[in-house]
């Protein structure tokens, strides 16, 4: 087992981690940009160091200051969370470089899968289904014009090293696809340095659904069941739940099956995510493979039992799954509600700011993973996500009533937050019913966001 780790990544993630390792008895190295100086993170680790200023691409996206700090604290491994280097394909070979493990796939694996036009041909070729779409990525207007002529309208216009909503676009005719084209194309180059892009047919109005792999080092694969994130805005997820209120055992069994196929199609090693899209008629199609640990994964573990980060620790330092398929079991019922410093009402404007006080809620089945704390600066220079409030019960309706009981307990003053934005969604009669998909909140709640 490892004897040092350092998290190269901040917030309630790097919390999460330096918790896990806590238990592990494995010391942790916490690493901060001057801006989160007086982040929660810093306080928990054992050990910690400034790694530069506050803009990401000086800090937490510096490889060299973190290989540099990882050397420096003798640490044997890296955990790189989510969001950041972590489906950085370049910042894992490097780790190997310097003999450091990198807790993730291999950098051959996240190149392959993070290029989604490459990774739908390597499903295609694993027989995992697909979103009808082109074959092969596309780079001018002209190209991709044609392109979506031959799948038809709509098409889904997306940047094949994306991710997050970025480079991202609906073209519903030819009358608006040659400006949607154009913005994704720049928005890709701008976020992901790469003009790359691909097409597929646009499923409407369908669930996202993805299911949790994991994977050790001698091919012995497992999922963990689904996760529900139908509930987005503009592509970002707001708010999670495992199982789906659509899935049933006969479709679990068959979707997580085709997950475990798409893993091992690629030799996947550790914690993973396969995604699917789920249409009205209960056909899905794989959508993208999330190489690293996913913000909803307390769900999963919710009603699993397992704790994923130890699970990711103990595969990177070469220990096999402690399961088979057949010791997964789901138990009740779990959702996760993302409370960020943002006012929607005012089109979900960031709220950065210092908070005054804070009061969470407890009770059973009810967890706070965050790193905010009374007196707390929020810093405006990234993700405004202040905590992710999970709750489990031993049903839908039950999980949502805890849920909507821990919402109305918890209070964050001084910022304007989501807090009763989540509460409205949650209090919803199609919502508590179960019917949900993508475009939820654009149909419901049009008027916090323009109805975009």
């Amino acid at each position: 087992m490892f004897r040092k780790i350092l998290i190269a990544n901040r917030g309630e993630i790097a919390v999460r981690i330096i918790r896990a390792c806590r238990e592990m008895g494995i010391p942790s190295v916490a690493v901060y940009s001057e801006a989160d100086r007086d982040s929660l993170h810093t306080l928990l680790a054992d050990e910690a160091i400034c790694i530069g200023p506050a803009p990401s691409d000086k800090s937490y996206l510096n490889m060299e200051q973190i290989l540099a700090a990882a050397a420096a604290m003798k640490a044997e491994a890296i955990h790189p969370g989510f969001g950041f280097l972590s489906e950085n394909a370049k910042f894992a070979e490097l780790c190997e470089k310097c003999n450091i493990a990198f807790i993730g796939p291999s950098a051959e694996i996240i190149h392959r899968m993070g290029n989604k036009s490459e990774a739908r041909k390597t499903m295609t070729e694993a027989g995992v289904p697909v979103v009808p779409g082109g074959k092969e990525p596309v780079y001018t207007v002209e190209e991709a014009r044609k392109m979506a002529e031959e799948i038809g309208y709509p098409v889904m216009i997306k940047a094949s090293s994306g991710g997050g909503g970025k480079g991202m676009r609906i073209s519903y005719g030819p009358e608006d696809f040659d400006g949607n084209f154009q913005n994704a194309q720049m928005e890709s180059v701008k976020g992901f340095s790469d003009d790359t892009m691909y097409l597929e047919k646009y499923v409407e109005r369908p669930r996202h659904i993805e299911f949790q792999i994991l994977a050790d080092k001698y091919g012995h694969v497992v999922h963990l069941g689904e996760r529900d994130c139908s509930i987005q805005r503009r592509h970002q997820k707001v708010l999670e739940e495992a199982p789906s209120a659509a899935i049933s055992p006969e479709l679990r069994k068959k979707m997580g099956e085709t997950a475990v196929r798409a893993a091992k199609a690629v030799g996947y090693e550790n914690a993973g995510t396969i995604e699917f899209l789920l249409d009205k008629d209960k056909h899905f199609y794989f959508m993208e493979m999330n190489t690293r640990i996913q913000v909803e994964h307390p769900v999963t573990e919710m009603v699993t039992g397992l704790d994923l980060i130890k699970e990711q620790i103990r595969i990177a330092a070469g220990e096999p799954l402690g399961m088979t398929q057949d010791d997964i079991k789901l138990h009740g019922h779990a959702i996760e509600c993302r409370i960020n410093a943002e006012n929607p009402s005012k089109n979900f404007m960031p709220c950065p700011g210092r908070i005054t006080n804070v009061h969470v809620p407890g009770g059973n089945g009810v967890r706070i993973d965050s790193h905010i704390y009374s007196d707390y600066q929020i810093p405006p220079n990234y993700d405004s996500m202040l905590l992710k409030l999970i709750v489990h019960g031993s049903d839908r309706e039950s999980a949502v009533a805890k849920m909507r009981s821990a919402l109305g307990e918890l209070v964050i003053e001084g910022i304007e937050t989501n807090l009763d934005f989540q509460f409205e969604i949650l209090s919803h009669e199609a919502y508590q019913k179960g019917d949900t998909n993508t475009h939820f909140i654009q149909t419901y709640f049009s008027e916090y966001c323009g109805g975009k």
